[in-house]
């Protein structure tokens, strides 16, 4: 067995029968360095690539934010809030999770709610975020004709002229400025399907802090991934 730990605990092996070169990525979303391995490619031969870029592999995570689990006490902003998360013993066979004006009270008999946590968090995200880019498509007398929220990892959302919009449900974790920032940026391409002068233009306009929005998402958009993940462990590849 190759084992790709002893390199980094954060390496994750990923292997692809469409890539044509060993090669390692960075996914600040998952707190991780992926090395891609092409299909015919020697799993020896991607270990020592591994191993000749260490250095590159350890600067690279020790300059990712740290992650924020969902855990008791820890405090985490939510649509602009800062809330704790309260876990409270239940026996009852279901999760119940309510997200409150300055607690997330999640009720539960499971040791790690975590990904309950997530689930509930992202439909609170989906319904708060929907709420505000109507109320911005209505300033252009548009209408969102579907909105939906993903866990996106190249962008923060996307939008075209006939009113579909998507969103990263991540943006809860933003600060208002930042997430209205987004949201007006989507909602400007009920207009423009370009970033053209206008539409930079509207932009500002439906934004209620543009300048401040933009630049905070610009500086500080990967941190947003950390909230809830933990760093993917390396896998342990058989030998040729």
């Amino acid at each position: 067995m190759v084992d790709f730990s002893t390199i980094s605990p954060h390496l994750n092996v990923k292997i692809s029968p469409k890539a044509k070169r060993l090669a390692l990525r960075l996914d600040a979303h998952a707190g991780c360095i992926n090395l891609v391995i092409p299909k015919r490619a020697s799993i020896k031969s991607a270990y020592a690539f591994a191993e000749s870029n260490q250095s590159w592999i350890e600067d690279k995570i020790s300059n990712l934010p740290r992650p924020i689990p969902f855990a008791h006490g820890q405090i985490i902003p939510v649509m602009g809030k800062n809330r704790t998360i309260n876990i409270i013993a239940s026996n009852k066979k279901y999760t119940e999770i309510n997200v409150l004006d300055d607690v997330i009270e999640v009720k539960t008999q499971l040791d790690n709610p975590s990904a309950r946590i997530q689930r509930a968090l992202r439909l609170y995200a989906e319904k708060e975020l929907k709420t505000l880019a109507d109320a911005k498509a209505a300033l252009l007398n548009r209408k969102l004709t579907h909105f939906c929220v993903r866990d996106m990892k190249s962008r923060w959302g996307s939008c075209s002229k006939d009113g579909r919009m998507t969103l990263s449900w991540r943006l809860a974790f933003a600060p208002a400025h930042a997430f209205d920032y987004v949201v007006a940026h989507e909602s400007a391409h009920l207009i423009h399907d370009n970033h053209g002068k206008d539409f930079w233009k509207l932009c500002a306009e439906l934004s209620t802090d543009y300048s401040t929005g933009k630049e905070w998402m610009r500086l500080n958009g990967i941190h947003l991934g950390r909230y809830g993940k933990s760093p993917s462990p390396a896998r342990e590849i058989p030998e040729e």
